[in-house]
Formats: C-alpha cells, sequence, structure tokens
C-alpha cells in the first residue's frame, strides 16, 4: 500500500525461505536463492528497500497486492500475498491471510528473545500515559522498545514486535481492543511477564454492549499469564471482582485504593503537576509527577507496579516518574499571551472529559472554558451518556461551555438545563465555533482554555486555528 513516507523502524530479522514457509504454512511460487535470507519486512511501499519483503495486506477498503509491483520496483526481493501476482520477477509466498502470517512471523521473532522482559498494558484510558511512565522508568535501566503512538491492534503490535533486536533488555507494549478476542490475540503474540488493566471506562463502549463487556475483553490480558508471572489489576475499579478472578493463576499485585499492594496518600494537586506519597512492598517514597491530573495517580500506580514485578527498584521508579513528560494531545499546557490552552484532544471518553475538567479547574486563570467535541463509539447510549455527563459537568463552575456534533447537542441541552445563565453556546460548525471562541477570548484574556473530544471529532482542528491565532498576535 502507498503511503506518505516515515521513518523506516529498524528490524533484526534473520528467517530462511523454508523457515518462513513453516511459520505461515504457505508455499512458494517461485523459489527464492538458497542463500536467501529475509531480513526485513513491510507493508509500505515508501519503506522499501534493496533485498525487503512486501507484505501485502488485505483490507476492507484497499489491497497492498495492487501496490506490489511498485514494491518491486523499489528493491522489493520476495513478497507475502494471499494470492500470486502475476508480472512479478520476485518469488511470493502465498498464504491464507497475509495478517495472520505477518502476526506469526512476529511471534516467532519474539520466541528468540528469551532474556527479554516484557510488560503488556490495556485500559479504557491512560493507555499511552502509563505506557510513557514505563518508558520514563526503563530507559534509565536499560535498552527498551515502547510501542509506538497506537499501534497496539492486531496489525501494530505484530509490527512493534519485528522491531525487537538483541539490544533491547525491556519491552513494554500497548494492547487495545475493538472487539471481544482481540487482547487474547495479541497477548499471545507478546507473552509477556507483566500484563496490567488499568481501568475499566466507557470507551469503545458501543462496541462492547456495555461495560461488562469492556471489563471482559480486557481481562484477556491476563490469559497467558502462569504462577511465574505478575498481574496488575485495579482494586478500586467496580469490575476488581472479575479481573481478579481471570488473573487468578497469576502472582497478583492490586493497586487503587489503601487496601491494595500500591497506593496513594498525601495527594496534592497543583496547575501543572502532582505529587503524592507512594506506598509499596518495598516502601514508601514521595512521587513528584510533572504532570496534571488525580487520575494520572492511577496512572502511576499501575506503572510502579509493572516496574516493580519487572525488577526495578523503588528509587529507580521515583526518579522515571519525576522524568516524565507531557504527551501531545494529552493535558498539553500552550501558555498564550495571558492564557493558557490545554491540548486534550487526542481521544476522549466520559470519564476522561471529567478527570481532563478537574485539571481545568486547577488552573490559575480566572476564566474557566471548555471546548467539546463529540465522544465517539458509545453505541446506542450515546444521546444518554452525553446528556449524562452535562449534568455531571453542570456541577462544575466552568466559565464558558463551547460544543460541536450531534451528539454534544444532548450534552448542551442537559447542562443548560441545569444552569441556564452560564455561558454555553452550541454549534452546528466547527468554524462558528472557532469565530464565537476567538471573540470570547478577546474579551476574556485570562482564561484556561480546555480543548477536548475524540478523534473523528476533529478538535485538534479548532485547537490549532486558537492557537496560531492568538501567538500571531503576541
Amino acid at each position: 500500500m502507498s503511503s506518505k513516507p516515515t521513518t523506516r523502524p529498524k528490524q533484526q530479522l534473520c528467517f530462511t525461505a523454508d523457515a518462513l514457509a513453516a511459520i505461515t504454512n504457505g508455499r512458494w511460487y517461485g523459489v527464492p536463492a538458497q542463500e536467501w535470507r529475509c531480513s526485513y519486512i513491510t507493508s509500505n511501499t515508501s519503506l522499501v528497500q534493496q533485498g525487503d519483503v512486501f507484505c501485502a495486506f488485505k483490507g476492507e477498503r484497499f489491497d497492498a497486492h495492487n501496490f506490489a509491483a511498485e514494491a518491486e520496483n523499489s528493491g522489493a526481493s520476495a513478497f507475502i500475498v494471499e494470492r500470486p501476482i502475476d508480472g512479478l520477477r520476485s518469488p511470493q509466498l502465498v498464504v491464507a491471510n497475509t495478517r495472520m502470517a505477518f502476526a506469526a512471523i512476529a511471534a516467532a521473532h519474539r520466541a528468540k528473545f528469551t532474556d527479554l522482559k516484557v510488560c503488556a498494558i490495556t485500559g479504557s484510558s491512560g493507555k499511552t500515559t502509563t505506557k510513557e511512565m514505563l518508558g520514563h522508568i526503563f530507559t534509565a535501566l536499560g535498552s527498551t522498545l515502547i510501542t509506538r503512538g497506537n499501534l497496539n491492534n492486531d496489525l501494530g503490535v505484530p509490527m512493534m514486535l519485528l522491531e525487537l533486536t538483541d539490544a533491547h533488555q525491556y519491552a513494554i507494549f500497548e494492547l487495545g481492543a475493538n472487539h471481544l478476542g482481540e487482547i487474547e490475540y495479541t497477548v499471545q503474540l507478546v507473552k509477556p511477564h507483566v500484563a496490567a488493566v488499568l481501568n475499566i471506562g466507557s470507551a469503545h463502549v458501543g462496541e462492547f454492549s456495555g461495560r461488562a463487556g469492556i471489563a471482559k475483553a480486557k481481562s484477556e490480558i491476563y490469559s497467558p499469564l502462569t504462577a511465574a508471572h505478575t498481574a496488575i489489576v485495579p482494586l478500586h475499579s467496580d469490575f476488581a471482582e472479575l479481573l481478579l478472578h481471570k488473573a487468578q493463576q497469576a502472582k497478583v499485585v492490586t493497586f487503587g485504593n489503601t487496601d491494595a499492594t500500591l497506593y496513594a496518600t498525601d495527594v496534592q494537586m497543583f496547575s501543572e503537576r502532582t505529587q503524592f506519597t507512594l506506598h509499596t512492598p518495598q516502601g514508601q517514597a514521595m512521587v513528584h509527577l510533572p504532570i496534571a491530573g488525580v487520575h494520572n495517580v492511577d496512572n502511576a500506580l499501575a506503572a510502579a507496579g509493572c516496574a516493580l514485578a519487572m525488577g526495578a527498584s523503588l528509587s529507580a521508579i521515583v526518579q522515571g516518574l519525576a522524568n516524565m513528560s507531557g504527551v501531545a494531545g494529552r493535558l498539553a499546557f500552550y501558555p498564550c499571551q495571558q492564557m493558557l490552552l490545554i491540548d486534550d484532544t487526542y481521544n476522549a471518553n466520559p470519564h476522561a472529559v471529567l478527570a481532563a475538567t478537574d485539571v481545568l479547574m486547577a488552573q490559575p486563570q480566572p476564566s474557566k472554558v471548555l471546548v467539546l467535541g463529540d465522544i465517539a463509539e458509545l453505541g446506542a447510549d450515546s444521546a444518554h451518556e452525553h446528556a449524562q455527563l452535562g449534568l455531571k459537568l453542570s456541577a462544575k463552575s466552568i466559565t464558558a461551555l463551547f460544543t460541536v456534533g450531534s451528539d454534544m447537542a444532548h450534552l448542551h441541552k442537559q447542562y443548560i438545563g441545569q444552569v441556564p445563565a452560564r455561558a454555553a453556546q452550541h454549534f452546528a460548525s466547527q468554524a462558528a465555533l472557532m469565530d464565537a471562541l476567538a471573540v470570547f477570548l478577546q474579551q476574556q484574556p485570562h482564561s484556561a482554555v480546555l480543548f477536548k473530544g475524540s478523534r473523528s471529532a476533529g478538535i485538534e482542528k479548532i485547537f490549532t486555528a486558537i492557537h496560531q491565532q492568538f501567538q500571531e498576535k503576541v
């Protein structure tokens, strides 16, 4: 599949033609030279270099078989395909399903690294932040592979596994799910020593027919664990009993409330940072977390549990958390003239909106402005979930609320029903919202402004436009 050129990830593969055929249950259409070795696999024609193997994925809206000739012209020396492609000069390994063949190769590559310490995390929210926390802890201890971006599904996880090299001592994998069975599939590829569920929220609730379905899907991360492995469980979750049952075959470490293995006390929330005392079986320590939000205390507890289970010391954990930096699109702070713009547009669910709003309310600016776009993947409950969120937001002292999107209309209606005198406007288009928001901020420049919505809502465009507009006036 042709796409915009990106950085070429490193790979350190060494598979013979016979090994690839055995791993994938494929057959060669044209035989590679006897000394041929597979050292790099890609599905991106813009990344193909001389000697690479091109894997032709097939999806609902694309078919990379159509780009095989382009890949060969760029130097591909072999292909993994679902059907023989006429006109190619290079050998083709024909398999039943290229995505599953790709995953099988990734699993075979993962199996070579017997000394590697691996952690896998999942949850309805906080996965990327917790992954970055663990990255800061372990990169100080040794070479660490960390899931890049959102490569956390049945295709992205194998891509990351293929980046394992002999230099890596640790690996941190983020696992996501859009349907039951997906995490069970990817975690079997990863084979972690430590597996964690961060929380059970309402993200993707429409895909799982309720939060119980989400809990079942997330609990799949514990499926390959044995008594030699560790399961990290959120004890304060209302699905803790289910998660503990699913994790019972492993050593269980809990986090959350004071009955858990790891918990926090003396939590202090500041506008852009958080401080708390971390309690662990190895002792307690003061943690200075340079990111805001009480929800990030839970993320830090989960990260600490994972890190301890993987052999990190308490002091290494405290230092790693102190070095944590913000993640783009996730409560990223941008001072702009007298105002503060907060970019939290990477994604959204009702719980995350409330957590981010608490961060907004902690800012020193007298005016608190909330800009919201639709929350996706809430299924048949979407209207109700948005309305309930509007009810909860009405209890907070928000100065002004700006919303856009058909689902946000339900939130707006519920919100103004509770606080009719408070400034709240709903818009049919982003352009109309941007114009109104710009006028508001010109009149009230001492504002903290939070931008949030699902990726499909495109709220990052509003953030970018407002940021650029007011930066230019400095």
